[in-house]
């Protein structure tokens, strides 16, 4: 086979395609589909892969390869097939999708790597007496795990995890992974993807009980370079079968991919930010569809997308019995008594409450915003206030200071409203530094720790109050003895087509880490649909009511949607270029302070316009070729107009509001 058609990393969309190239005698063997190389494109030397070896080309003349950076085949015929899709469906390169799934070269880490024994002995043994008893709490839970363990493929499974702080076997997911990951890990590859690297060290935590050290590989980036391309290189080699990581290891090359799972598939830290803007559930759905594997979505709250798969019967639900969650859920009360307000912003009935809880253990404090009062407005008028600079929300950082910028930084110490022309300020919101002020007033000699912004911390031992935002709660030894929920306004008030989704999530995942039947207090009406579900702990159900909502109003997921920023008259030929079956909102100007939010390139010009389309999902994939099309010709003429397309984002079209 002469011939290799080499993937070049060239990130033009009317390039993306592999091109042909001679192979030399002496690189036949080296030269492998999979393996990095060094050719001449355009005139310079560029890097690529080998995906495949053919006979023959249809050109005549071919560029031999420079060079055989590895012979190593890191670009698996999987994970190729895996990124086309990819890149397709996201309307994307196959270069940009692989640059993230393949880490760069690291060459001390590929000798040491290949120094080590090639296979790691797998042992097969039937599930334990605790994984057996576990998953049996959910329904439909030991069907899985049995077939699973029996080596049964193309599994679907939307897991609804049972709350109760971890103290019961049901409600322990790290360990409930770790089951799924040892009953598959015998019949091939197991991928598990996870948020955040806490969430990595307690799964991690898990496996290593359950397999032992040397079954697993973490793929995260605070790795470092030489020991995360070590560890893609025992995946890829074989030489280990399950890997652990972040959003990125949705690529991981396992050998025969067995088992694919994602923890808190709605945690937006899986959106990539970078081009072509894929999402690591979408990618895992698009693996286990190609490669026949196994999928398991778990989270204490359901996403939309999830309940999507479940209502379509793509996937199954795996719930916890009633008698089970009846056993592990705390007791949720709603208390929105403006009235009744107690010492350091709290309901006199949380107050009380969490006065209680202190005897027995530690109390849990969510608060919406880091800081100390994120959030000002004019006294007078009650106008926001905002940057003279750059007209950016300001802050107070800490007591007695000046106001100060939350996007530049720029201090404001003689501010003046612009509307009434007041320079007295209030508090719209107050953070989690103020709170933590609050509270030692309220509870004197009681130990207060905080949990936020750069100081997260990953658990608390013994009492006292911890204050964190959503997102940074530690995990308390023996779960916390009672959870109180505040400022529920300003989640319910976000103006985000997924604020009622993202507050579900928070809620839920915060209630989850009190004890079986502790309280837990929501600082808002009983009315609130989605207090009502934490109230029943009915994750599923809160996501069928999202889910039909956005069905009647035509919103995503219901819809496929896309957003195309950029040059005014860029952006109006984008919209003359789309099937006729999709639904355009604008194009539209955007102002400022609304450009200073988005992810757009410094140099883009001063005027941006912005188009947002849905299509019907039978017509998702017109859509996306429409949006390569669009950007393979612009790159083909060389157009130096600014152009962004991002497909499916995560909350189309609310950063306008």
């Amino acid at each position: 086979m002469p011939v290799a058609r080499v993937l070049v990393d060239v990130p033009l969309s009317h390039l993306d395609r592999p091109f042909d190239y001679a192979v030399p005698a002496a690189m036949a063997a080296d030269a492998v589909p999979g393996a990095r190389v060094r050719v001449r494109f355009a005139g310079r030397l560029v890097n690529g892969f080998v995906v495949d070896r053919v006979a023959a080309s249809e050109h005549s003349r071919l560029q031999p390869i420079q060079r055989v950076t590895s012979p190593l085949p890191v670009l698996t015929s999987e994970i190729a097939t895996l990124a086309r899709a990819v890149a397709d469906r996201y309307a994307g390169t196959m270069s940009d999708v692989v640059r993230t799934a393949v880490p760069p070269r690291h060459a001390r880490a590929e000798a040491q790597v290949l120094a080590e024994p090639a296979h790691n002995d797998v042992l097969s043994a039937p599930p334990t007496a605790e994984a057996v008893s576990a998953w049996s709490a959910y329904v439909g839970g030991d069907a899985l795990l049995h077939r699973i363990s029996e080596g049964a493929q193309g599994l679907r499974a939307v897991w609804d995890a049972a709350p109760g702080g971890g103290l019961s076997e049901a409600g322990d997911w790290p360990t409930r992974m770790a089951d799924l990951a040892a009953a598959a890990q015998p019949h091939g590859g197991v991928v598990i993807v996870v948020p955040d690297a806490r969430d990595v060290d307690r799964v991690d935590a898990a496996l290593r009980h359950r397999l032992g050290d040397d079954a697993h590989v973490r793929l995260t980036a605070q790795l470092g370079p030489q020991r995360r391309y070590a560890n893609f290189l025992r995946a890829v080699t074989g030489r280990v079968r399950i890997v652990l990581g972040t959003r990125a290891a949705a690529f991981a090359p396992v050998v025969d991919p067995a088992l694919l799972m994602i923890w808190d598939d709605g945690d937006d830290s899986y959106d990539e930010p970078h081009a072509p803007y894929w999402h690591a559930r979408e990618v895992l759905a698009l693996r286990a569809h190609l490669s026949g594997a196994s999928l398991v979505a778990g989270g204490m709250a359901r996403s939309v997308e999830a309940q999507g798969w479940v209502e379509s019967d793509w996937a199954k639900p795996v719930s916890p019995k009633r008698e089970v969650l009846r056993g592990a859920a705390p007791r949720v009360t709603a208390d929105d008594a403006h009235d009744e307000q107690g010492p350091a912003r709290l309901p006199s009935r949380a107050w009380q409450i969490a006065r209680t809880a202190l005897e027995s253990g530690p109390v849990l404090v969510q608060v919406s915003r880091r800081g100390y009062l994120p959030g000002l407005a004019c006294q007078r008028c009650r106008t926001p206030a905002r940057c003279s600079a750059c007209a950016g929300p300001l802050e107070l950082p800490h007591s007695g200071g000046a106001p100060v910028c939350r996007w530049c930084a720029t201090p404001s110490p003689r501010w003046q409203c612009t509307a009434c022309g007041g320079d007295r300020l209030r508090a719209l919101s107050v953070g989690s530094a103020r709170t933590v002020e609050e509270l030692g007033r309220a509870f004197p000699s009681t130990r207060i720790v905080s949990s936020s912004g750069d100081h997260i911390l990953d658990r608390v031992d013994g009492g006292g109050l911890v204050v964190a935002t959503p997102g940074a709660e530690p995990v308390a030894d023996g779960a916390y003895a009672a959870v109180l929920i505040l400022d529920a306004h300003a989640h319910l008030s976000r103006a985000a087509l997924r604020a009622g989704e993202e507050t579900a999530r928070r809620w839920f995942g915060v209630a989850a880490l009190a004890r079986p039947g502790a309280p837990v207090v929501v600082t808002a009406p009983p009315t609130v649909p989605l207090v009502q579900a934490l109230v029943r702990w009915d994750p599923a159900g809160y996501a069928a009511r999202e889910l039909a909502e956005r069905a009647d109003l035509g919103l995503p997921p219901a819809v496929r949607c896309a957003s195309v920023i950029g040059d005014p008259a860029l952006v109006a030929e984008v919209a003359d270029s789309l099937p006729r079956d999709v639904r355009q909102l604008g194009p539209l100007d955007l102002p400022g302070d609304v450009r200073n939010r988005l992810s757009v390139d410094d140099d883009a010009p001063e005027r941006l316009s912005r188009l947002l389309v849905t299509a019907p999902r039978s017509s998702g994939t017109s859509l996306t070729s429409a949006l390569h099309a669009v950007q393979s010709q612009r790159s083909a003429r060389k157009d130096p107009r600014a152009l962004a397309i991002h497909v499916d984002p995560l909350d189309w079209g609310s950063d306008l509001a």
